[in-house]
Formats: structure tokens, C-alpha cells, sequence
């Protein structure tokens, strides 16, 4: 497996870039399946970690693999650990963050997309569904009753995002996106995690995608990380917010949605990019590319884009692969 290093800035937005298109191209194939939005220019963002759900979905989901046996304990305890660690500072042990998606994406290479799923499905049954915030639920089918698009975004993978996407009831999901060689991860990423800049990343690619207009959009996170992609719309909505961003939604005049009570307590886990995102991979060719994209799904200008980055033979390449 390739070894991670630290990146220049500029190779940081190539990388970003690149996440978003390969998510947004993810994205578009779910919404080109969903039932026709009666306002179709504009659409709703939500973040996942504290914003749609208590706590980390990939933390979750960690919880579960290990459960099964297919993740330590340790390696748990690791991802918790550094999560704790980045709440509490405030900013990523780079060096430790990679040495975590390493392990994270060791663990997933070779297996298949498909028994990853199917433990996906088992595993928001057992520890996500109860943690649907009711609130950002609620929010979200406002948008969907106003005949708009609901889209998640997150760090989380994207087979995972999916997932949680359609038992609420969305158009579809933003989320990280690994390579697929013949329905098996080949424990590497496209790009990187869909976390800060990539996230407005993502959403720009899918804006262009689907035709949607941007200053009629709404974005909703609790991260000051998310403020790239809160910029981005025109209604940005800071829910049960950390500090920074409350402090930026202050000066910006940003609405404020805050559905926690009694004292606030630190989630292990947040966010989900620095860790165990990749435990599980994001899919490209899996269920979303693997099978349904075509030319019509992934334009021309993504997939040579994606091509050139990252080279021939990559999982953004839609056509299907046979064994």
C-alpha cells in the first residue's frame, strides 16, 4: 500500500478537488434516480457528525466492525484516542492522522464492497438510527417538503453516507470515496476524505452538475471546519455548533439551531475525516459507480480530470469492471 506524506498546499487543492468531483459524481447518480424535485435549482447540505447524528458515524461504524471482528479493539481505541485529542486541541496531529487512515485503509484493502455495505445496513440498525438528532431530521424534511433536494456531506464514506441517506429519506450523499478495482477496495483514496475544503469542493461539482443555483442553497454543520462550505450557499445554518463557528456565525449573522441539552459534553470521534473515515472506503464503482455510471453519470471533464490526477486504471473510471 502507498505510504502517505506530508503534501504541499497546492497538492492539498488538486487532492480536494479531486474528492469533490469523484463524490459529486457519486451524488448525481443518486439524484438522477430520486423523483423530480419540484424546485429543482435549489437544494439543502447537511453535515452528518453532530449535525445530522449524535456523535461520529464512522466511530459508529468502527464499533460495529469490531464487534464483528473486523477491526481491534485497539484500533479503536486509537481512533477514539485522536479524536479526543483533536477536540480537546482544537487542531489534527497530522503525523498521527495518517498513521490511523494507513491502518484504517490496510484493513479494507481487498475486501468487498458488497459485504462492506451489508455491514453498513446492519450496523445503523444497531447503534446510528436512535441517534438521529430530531431536530436536523426535521429540517431536512421541510426542504424535501418544499419540493428541494436534500443532500448529505460528510467525511464519512460514501457507501456509509449512502446509506444513512436513504433510510432518511434523501436525494443522496457527499462522501469520501476510495478505489474500486473489481467490487474490491484497493485501500486507496480518490483524492482525500471529504473534509473542509473539499466538502465546498464537492458541492460546487455537484452545482454543476445538476444545474442547481448556489444563492438559493442552504448548508447546515457544526464545525468551523464546515465554514468553506457554509460560505458557499447563500443560507448557512451553524447547528449545535462548537465554539469557533459560533463565533463566526455570530459576525456573519448566520441562524443558529442548537438541539443539544444540559452540559455539553465532548464526542469522541469528531470529526470523522481524521480517522477510521476510510475504514470502510468510500465507493467508487461499488453501488454507485461500479455498476450505474456511464458517460451520462460521470461527465467528460470529471473523469479526465480525475484520469489525469491520479492515472489510468483509477476506480473514478465509471465503466464497470468484470472479473
Amino acid at each position: 500500500m502507498a505510504r502517505f506524506r506530508r503534501r504541499s498546499r497546492s497538492e492539498d487543492g488538486v487532492a480536494a478537488v479531486l474528492a469533490g468531483a469523484a463524490s459529486a459524481a457519486v451524488a448525481e447518480a443518486d439524484a438522477q434516480s430520486a423523483q423530480p424535485a419540484h424546485d429543482p435549482r435549489a437544494a439543502a447540505f447537511f453535515d452528518v457528525d453532530n449535525t445530522m447524528i449524535r456523535g461520529a458515524s464512522i466511530y459508529f461504524f468502527g464499533k460495529g466492525m469490531a464487534g464483528r471482528g473486523l477491526v481491534t479493539k485497539r484500533d479503536l481505541f486509537d481512533f477514539a484516542w485522536e479524536q479526543l485529542r483533536f477536540r480537546v486541541r482544537g487542531e489534527e496531529d497530522l503525523d498521527a492522522v495518517v498513521g490511523i487512515r494507513e491502518k484504517a485503509l490496510g484493513l479494507v484493502a481487498g475486501k468487498s464492497v458488497e459485504e462492506i455495505v451489508r455491514y453498513g445496513e446492519e450496523i445503523y440498525d444497531e447503534l446510528m438510527e436512535q441517534r438521529i438528532w430530531a431536530g436536523t431530521r426535521a429540517l431536512a424534511q421541510q426542504h424535501l417538503d418544499a419540493g428541494q433536494r436534500v443532500f448529505l456531506v460528510t467525511a464519512t464514506p460514501v457507501e456509509l453516507a449512502r446509506i444513512i441517506s436513504r433510510r432518511l429519506g434523501l436525494t443522496g450523499a457527499l462522501g469520501t470515496v476510495s478505489e474500486v478495482e473489481d467490487g474490491r477496495y484497493t485501500g486507496r483514496l480518490v483524492g482525500e476524505p471529504l473534509h473542509g475544503p473539499a466538502k465546498a469542493e464537492a458541492a460546487r461539482a455537484l452545482a454543476e452538475l445538476e444545474d442547481l443555483d448556489l444563492s438559493r442553497c442552504t448548508a447546515y454543520s457544526d464545525s468551523s471546519h464546515d465554514v468553506p462550505l457554509l460560505s458557499l450557499v447563500g443560507h448557512a445554518v451553524a447547528v449545535n455548533p462548537d465554539r469557533r463557528l459560533r463565533e463566526q456565525a455570530r459576525a456573519r449573522g448566520w441562524e443558529v439551531r442548537d438541539f443539544r441539552t444540559g452540559r455539553r459534553a465532548a464526542q469522541i470521534g469528531v470529526p470523522a475525516a481524521a480517522g477510521l473515515g476510510a475504514v470502510a472506503g468510500g465507493v467508487v464503482g461499488g453501488l454507485a459507480l461500479y455498476r450505474r455510471y456511464r458517460e451520462e453519470a460521470f461527465p467528460r471533464r470529471l473523469r479526465g480530470h480525475v484520469t489525469r490526477l491520479r492515472g489510468v486504471g483509477s476506480a473514478a473510471d465509471p465503466a464497470p469492471r468484470t472479473a
